[in-house]
């Protein structure tokens, strides 16, 4: 990239920071990084470099999380047969997934359609617990 170093950013109010890591004066989280001319970083460039982060792995997986449903055999069998993990490890595994902002830069519908469902079993899991209290 031409045109300067990333390692200036423009804080909130304005202020530079040098540190690299985009934390201004105050503590405070640099809202735009800049080049050194002041030209912010254009939004294609840092879609590209998130999507960079994740493994071939994560993309499978997410690629299975898109299409599972049209396979012929149960999901368990197909994560075992597919990526050689235990359920239970792919299913970590895909937690930390749907976390991640990179997975979300690189298929949002998908991860969006994963947060939802993972949420709706979180509030019915905490709702069981309220209508049982637990016995003494």
């Amino acid at each position: 990239m031409s045109g300067g170093s990333l390692d200036n950013y423009r804080g909130v109010g304005g202020e530079r920071s040098s540190r690299s890591d985009g934390v201004g004066f105050r503590g405070c989280r640099a809202a735009v990084p800049t080049t050194t001319e002041g030209a912010c970083i254009g939004a294609l460039e840092r879609q590209h470099l998130a999507a960079m982060a994740l493994t071939e792995r994560d993309l499978a997986i997410i690629e299975f999380e898109r299409t599972w449903w049209s396979e012929d055999s149960s999901k368990e069998t197909i994560i075992r047969e597919r990526f050689e993990l235990s359920t239970t490890r792919y299913y970590e595994l895909l937690g930390d997934l749907i976390e991640s902002a990179e997975a979300y830069a690189h298929d949002p519908l998908v991860i969006r359609r994963l947060r939802r469902l993972r949420d709706r079993r979180r509030k019915a899991r905490f709702e069981r617990q309220i209508e049982q209290p637990p016995a003494r």
